[in-house]
C-alpha cells in the first residue's frame, strides 16, 4: 500500500470519528504525480477498501477502474490543476461551520491557533453541488486560500500533506463552535489584524506550520 493510500485511509477515519461527516457524506483527495485517488461515490469513508480509491488523471480527467470517483471530482481537480503547490485536498460538511455560514455570517478570528495556522478563508455563496459553476468559483479562491466556506454546504481545505487539510478543517469547526457559543453570552470578541498579524509572526506557530508539512 502506497503512502498515499495510507494518509488517505487515516484521514478518511479520522473525519468520519471526528463527526466532520455522515454517513456517505464528504470525500477526499492527494496528488500522486499525474494522478489523483480520490474516494469513491457513494461510500461511506470508513468503509473504502484500499483498491477502491479512484485513480484519475488529473490533466485529461480521465479515470482508470470501474468504480465512479465522487461527485465532486470536479472541484477536486480544480484544485490540483490551478495549485501545483497543493497536494491534499479535504471536503466535509462540519456542523457549526454550516451553521454559521448557512445564517450569512463569516467566521472570525477568535483564538490564536486559528489565525495562526490558516492564513486566509474564502466564502462561497450556495451554488449546487458536483457542478462546474462550483468548480469554478473554487478555482478563484483555490491559488490563495487554505479554506473555502460554501454556504449552506460544507467547507472544502487544501494542503501540501492530508494532516494539514484535515488540520485546517478541525480549526475552522473549532472556531465556528466557539463562535456560536460565545453569541449565546453577548457576542465574542474578535482578534484584532494586528493581533492576528503578531500571531502569525511567532516562531513557535512557524515551527507548528512547518510540521503539518512534512
Amino acid at each position: 500500500m502506497t503512502n498515499v493510500i495510507q494518509d488517505l485511509q487515516k484521514y478518511a477515519n479520522e473525519l468520519v470519528q471526528s463527526g466532520l461527516v455522515v454517513g456517505a457524506g464528504g470525500n477526499l483527495s492527494m496528488r500522486d504525480g499525474e494522478y489523483m485517488y480520490i474516494s469513491p461515490s457513494g461510500y461511506d469513508l470508513k468503509e473504502i477498501a484500499d483498491e477502491e480509491w479512484v485513480k484519475v488523471h488529473i490533466e485529461s480527467g480521465e479515470i482508470e477502474g470501474d468504480l465512479r470517483p465522487s461527485s465532486e471530482v470536479l472541484m477536486h481537480l480544480t484544485c490540483f490543476r490551478e495549485n501545483h503547490e497543493i497536494q491534499a485536498v479535504l471536503h466535509a460538511h462540519p456542523t457549526y461551520s454550516v451553521g454559521v455560514s448557512s445564517a450569512g455570517r463569516n467566521i472570525p478570528p477568535l483564538f490564536p491557533d486559528f489565525p495562526a495556522m490558516v492564513k486566509k478563508v474564502g466564502y462561497i455563496d450556495y451554488i449546487i453541488p458536483t457542478t462546474h459553476e462550483l468548480a469554478e468559483k473554487v478555482s478563484e479562491l483555490v491559488m490563495d486560500h487554505d479554506v473555502m466556506i460554501m454556504r449552506n454546504h460544507g467547507v472544502l481545505t487544501v494542503g501540501k500533506t492530508m494532516k494539514e487539510a484535515y488540520f485546517f478543517m478541525q480549526l475552522t469547526e473549532e472556531t465556528a463552535k466557539v463562535f456560536t457559543i460565545s453569541t449565546i453570552f453577548g457576542g465574542p470578541r474578535i482578534l484584532t489584524d494586528e493581533e492576528c498579524l503578531a500571531l502569525r509572526n511567532l516562531s513557535s506557530e512557524k515551527y507548528r506550520s512547518k510540521l503539518l508539512r512534512e
